[in-house]
Formats: structure tokens, C-alpha cells, sequence
């Protein structure tokens, strides 16, 4: 070896040594933590105590509709499109609103009515669709918000930018980002928990991308932890063959040592995860089938969630096992079901995708509620963003629309429990759906209010990576008190 090769040598191990040892201190006493019990009430990051302050909401739970579902069927009736049906929405309504590349060159836009009526639920008198009878009936628990607000008119983006608070992927989860600053309350499931589903008829062909659940630059123990729909429940969880929970275990115990003398000479956080990682696997070997064992449940309960709920994979069987999760300390659980991107087949594919979803989501907010949890879960349910006023149509022909399209402008989300106002009502959008006229809450606004219900101040909450302060909200966003208790 040369003598410049010695000497790049030399200084690559001393700045190695000098980094990692020097923080040897800090990472012997996490990694004592994560050997005795990974489990934490909170935080210490920087300056700062997390929960900020005292949480209405100790845990989330996102019902994910993947694709779009629109707020002019389901929550934000609008009688003038039915009184115009068929006529163009006017050009100072739409404005230079940005649409997707399916609808932006159009030469008509043809007002198109909810495809089935609107009825008043519970004493607070909301009014849903009547394709979602079972939500419907929980309507003096709900806030409906029919103000939300995005710049995204792509479903990837769309997602992303909920999820992480940037259209581009790489960062942090909105899990992630609460396990980071909140810990786990469980020791023997994950702290997030994320599970997917389809509509039956599989026709909406938008992808679940593993970066929905990343932990982006923060430590990869934080990123969720995805549920198989078929097979082994977590890839790899289970012991090969011929080897015992004995014989584990004391494979663990030696490789705890080695990845201690590891991160002594390093102070590598990633060791921190790997020990952390490989206990955690060891528990879940008993935990996992236990969760997903649903004979002790009352039958009642298995009728409430739907003649799915015992098919894993499907929507209603994540929904219970998303109930089964939280009551056992999981902090976050995020479904992710697709079917809702209706551009040509919403006349029949809306009505059959409220069916499949319907009751089991209501199921689990009853659910919650029966065993009192629902007052500090927070439950979401929404998509990354609504569908067009106006029909879409095909072959130029706009006296025969058969969809809709993306629209980010203004849209509905239900929330639940946690702090929110129930059988309430926040913002207003004008005659045609289009412009949201009163309270309007843009993607960081509401992400700013999620983590203040979780006890969290949004701007407290940073991660230092490639120079500069990282936040969920980055550097926007305020809390919605309009929709709080």
C-alpha cells in the first residue's frame, strides 16, 4: 500500500473513531434502554420535552381511501349542480383552478349531480350520502370537514404529501415522525402498523409505495411495519426450521453482545435499531398470532365489521385487526385501502366501493367507542384529495359523463374521536363544490393539528438533516381550533 492510501486510511478510521466514540456515552445509555424494555412514555429531543403538553389523543388510527373519494357524492351536497346538471360550471367559478392532464384542456365542463341522495343522520342532523348509512349513523360522533385543501392533482404526490408533508418522497412519515418524538406504549407489537387493501374488482390501478410509511432520514426503527395480506403476517418472523424459541433466544443474546461491542467502537444509532429490531422480532413470534386470532371475539362485534372481516387482506379484517392494535399499544395504525379513483366507472363502482368500506369503518369507531377508547383515538378517514363537479367524459362527448376527475381545491375528510368536535361540521365550499368559501385547512394545517391533538407542537418537532431544521409540517401550518373540543 502506498503512502497516500495509508494516509486516507488512517484519517478515515480516526474521523470514524473520533465520531462514533464520542457519542458513545449518549448511545450506551439508549442502548441499555432498548436491551431492558423498548418502550417509552415520551421523549428528550434538543430543548424539548415530547408530549409537549397534555394529548387528547394517545393514538391514531388513518383509514386511507387510496384513490380520491368524492365529496360530492358522499358529504357535501349541492343542489345547484342538480338544478344545472348537464350545464357548464362558469368560468368565474372554476377560475385558473389546476386540474390533472386528463380534464385541464376541456372545452366543456358539464355540472354532474350526487349520484344518489343525501339524507340528515343523528341529532345533529348531518347530512351523508346515503351509500355510507352505517357512518351515517354515527354522525353526533363525527366532524365532517368539508374545507381540506391541496396543491396535488396526482394521486403519488397526493399521498405524499399528506404522508410526509412534501410531494417528493424521502421524508418522514407522519408514524414515524409520532414514534420519533411520542416512543411505544407496546412491547411486544410495533409502535406503527400499516396494512393495505383493494377494492374486490381491483379497478384502480394506483400502487402503495413503501416510502407512505418510511422513516425518510430519521432511524429506520421508526418507519412502519407492513402486515402481509397473504402468507407470513411480517416476512421472516417465524424460526427456521429446526431451530427453537430456545435456541433463538440464545442466538439473540449473542448477537446483543457483538452489536453492543459494535456500537461502543462506533456509536452508530442503526446498530441501536438492529437490537431493537431483533427483540422486538423475538416478541411478535408470540404476539402476532394472538392479535390475528379473532375467535375470542364476540360474534356480534365479527357481524358489525361484514361478511369480509374473516378474510385477511380485506378492508373489514384490517379494520378489526386495527382495533385488536391499539387497545394493545400500538400508537399508529395506517390502512391504506384503493378503489376510489372513479374516472369512468363512477356510477357503478362508487356505490360497491361504500358497501365494501361502509361498515367496517364504522364498526371500528363503535368499537372504540364501546370500550371507551374512541375520546383519545383519533380516527381519520380520507383521501389525498376529492373529484371534479363536473363530469368526465370520453371521445370529446361532454353530454355523456361517466367519472370524475382529480380534485385538490376543496375536498371532505371524517374525523373522530381524539379531541375532535363530534356531530359537527367544519368549512363551507360554494354552490358548485369548487372553492371553498369558509375555514379553509390546507395539508400542513391539518397535519399541524394531528400532532397538536397527539400533545405534539408542530414547530418543536424537527429532525437536523443536510444542514437544516426538518419538521412533519416543514415550514408551514397552523392548528385548526375549529375543530377541536
Amino acid at each position: 500500500m502506498n503512502g497516500i492510501n495509508q494516509l486516507s486510511l488512517i484519517q478515515q478510521e480516526t474521523r470514524r473513531s473520533f465520531l462514533g466514540k464520542g457519542s458513545t456515552g449518549i448511545g450506551l445509555a439508549a442502548l441499555a434502554g432498548l436491551l431492558n424494555q423498548d418502550r417509552a412514555l415520551g421523549t428528550t429531543i434538543g430543548d424539548y420535552s415530547f408530549p409537549n403538553f397534555t394529548p387528547k389523543a394517545k393514538r391514531v388510527v388513518v383509514l386511507w381511501q387510496g384513490g380520491g373519494p368524492s365529496h360530492i357524492d358522499l358529504f357535501d351536497p349541492k343542489p345547484k349542480l342538480k338544478e344545472m346538471a348537464g350545464k357548464d360550471i362558469p368560468a368565474s367559478v372554476r377560475g385558473d383552478t389546476r386540474l390533472s392532464t386528463m380534464s385541464s384542456n376541456y372545452k366543456a365542463w358539464p355540472c354532474v349531480p350526487e349520484i344518489k341522495p343525501y339524507q340528515k343522520y343523528g341529532q345533529c342532523g348531518t347530512e351523508m350520502s346515503t351509500m355510507l348509512p352505517h357512518i351515517g349513523s354515527l354522525a353526533d360522533d363525527l366532524c365532517i370537514v368539508r374545507s381540506l385543501n391541496t396543491e396535488a392533482v396526482n394521486h403519488a404526490p397526493g399521498v405524499t404529501f399528506f404522508m410526509t408533508g412534501s410531494q417528493i418522497p424521502g421524508r418522514p412519515s407522519m408514524g414515524s415522525w409520532l414514534t420519533y418524538g411520542l416512543g411505544s406504549e407496546s412491547e411486544d407489537l410495533p409502535a406503527f402498523v400499516v396494512m393495505t387493501s383493494t377494492d374486490k374488482g381491483k379497478t384502480c390501478g394506483q400502487l402503495f409505495y413503501d416510502y407512505y410509511w418510511g422513516s425518510g432520514f430519521l432511524p429506520s426503527k421508526h418507519q412502519g411495519v407492513k402486515f402481509s395480506s397473504t402468507g407470513a403476517p411480517v416476512p421472516y418472523l417465524n424460526n427456521p426450521a429446526g431451530v427453537s424459541r430456545a435456541g433463538r433466544r440464545s442466538l439473540l443474546d449473542k448477537l446483543a453482545k457483538l452489536n453492543h461491542a459494535h456500537h461502543v467502537e462506533y456509536g452508530d444509532p442503526e446498530i441501536q435499531t438492529r437490537i431493537s429490531q431483533y427483540e422486538m422480532a423475538f416478541r411478535m413470534q408470540a404476539s402476532v398470532p394472538e392479535l390475528l386470532d379473532f375467535k375470542k371475539e364476540p360474534e356480534h362485534v365479527i357481524k358489525r365489521y361484514g361478511p369480509d372481516v374473516e378474510v385477511r387482506g380485506t378492508f373489514a379484517n384490517n379494520c378489526l385487526t386495527a382495533r385488536r392494535l391499539l387497545e394493545r399499544g400500538t400508537r399508529f395504525v395506517q390502512l391504506m385501502h384503493s378503489g376510489w379513483d372513479q374516472h369512468s366507472n363512477l356510477f357503478t363502482q362508487l356505490e360497491k366501493q361504500c358497501f365494501d368500506t361502509d361498515a367496517p369503518s364504522a364498526a371500528l369507531i363503535q368499537d372504540l367507542k364501546d370500550r371507551d377508547m374512541l375520546k383519545d383515538t383519533l380516527v381519520i378517514w380520507g383521501g389525498e384529495f376529492g373529484r371534479t363537479p363536473f363530469g368526465q367524459y370520453n371521445s370529446g362527448d361532454s353530454k355523456k359523463p361517466n367519472g370524475r376527475d382529480h380534485f385538490g381545491r376543496a375536498f371532505s375528510w371524517v374525523m373522530a374521536g381524539g379531541g375532535i368536535k363530534p356531530g359537527s361540521i367544519y368549512g363551507e365550499t360554494d354552490e358548485f363544490g369548487w372553492n371553498i368559501t369558509q375555514g379553509r385547512i390546507h395539508v400542513h394545517d391539518m397535519q399541524a393539528t394531528i400532532l397538536h391533538l397527539c400533545g405534539i407542537d408542530h414547530e418543536k418537532l424537527t429532525f437536523r438533516y443536510q444542514g437544516r431544521q426538518f419538521r412533519l409540517s416543514d415550514v408551514h401550518g397552523h392548528v385548526v381550533k375549529g375543530l377541536l373540543v
